[in-house]
Formats: C-alpha cells, structure tokens, sequence
C-alpha cells in the first residue's frame, strides 16, 4: 500500500501534463490582437479579410461566409497572403478552435512578414458556429 501515493503522484503529474501534449493553443500571439466571438462579427460585419487555416477536409465541411482559405501547412505564404489582403489592412486568422495550432501559426507568421492589423481568432470556427452566426 505504500506505493499508492507514489502511483496516484504519478497519475496526477501525468494529467497536468495533458493539455501541453494535446495540442492547445496559445492564449495570445506576440504582435497580434486575440479576439473572441463577439469581436470576431464585429470586424465580419465590418467586412474584414478572415482567412481560415484549415486543412481542405475542414474548409469544405463549413465556414465562416467570404473566408480565405489559406492552409497554413499547404498554401498560407507571404504572397498568397498579400495576394488576398495588404499588409496594412485588417486580417482576422481562425481554424478549429483553443486544440487547433493552426490560427496561431498563422497569426505569428503575418506578423513576422510584416502584416500590421492581425487578429488572432482562437475560438475559430466552433465557437462561430456555436453562436448562430453565419456559416456556408
């Protein structure tokens, strides 16, 4: 019986661990605005580029209306990205919500190519949806 707190220290150690390993996304961006829902209709409303970094399976399931499909593993580059918006415009970035790495990875890299006004929209497309805003 004396090795049971050991296994339970363990166990526990090994669950706050968890979310690390699962792939959760950062809370912010360095150069980047992060936004939730309601700011996200907001710049939508005000017709701001958004563009969705999901994989093409993703993409064609559902998205938010006049979104970019740029896959930040396949095709999100500097030129694609000038291509769709300037680097002084306003540019919202989202994927799969706080377990998707891909907004994020985007976000940071319009930043480092020089892009002024992102937006980094970690919530993404489920919590979108969740809210009964549009979707195609």
């Amino acid at each position: 019986m004396k090795k049971l707190p050991g296994i339970v220290a363990s166990i526990l150690l090994a669950c706050s661990f968890t979310p690390a390993l699962a792939g959760v996304s950062p809370t912010s961006v360095d150069g980047a605005t992060t936004i939730d829902t309601a700011k996200a209709r907001e710049l939508f409303d005000r017709e701001v580029t958004f563009v969705d970094t999901r994989k093409d399976s993703d993409w064609e399931a559902g998205r938010i209306p006049g979104a970019i499909h740029l896959d930040v593993k396949k095709t999100l580059s500097p030129e694609t990205l000038e291509a769709e918006v300037k680097k002084d415009e306003p540019v919202v970035f989202y994927c799969n919500g706080k377990s998707c790495m891909r907004s994020s990875k985007a976000s940071a890299k319009a930043v480092s190519w020089g892009w002024s006004k992102v937006y980094y929209y970690r919530d993404g497309f489920p919590a979108w949806k969740a809210a009964g805003n549009p979707i195609e």
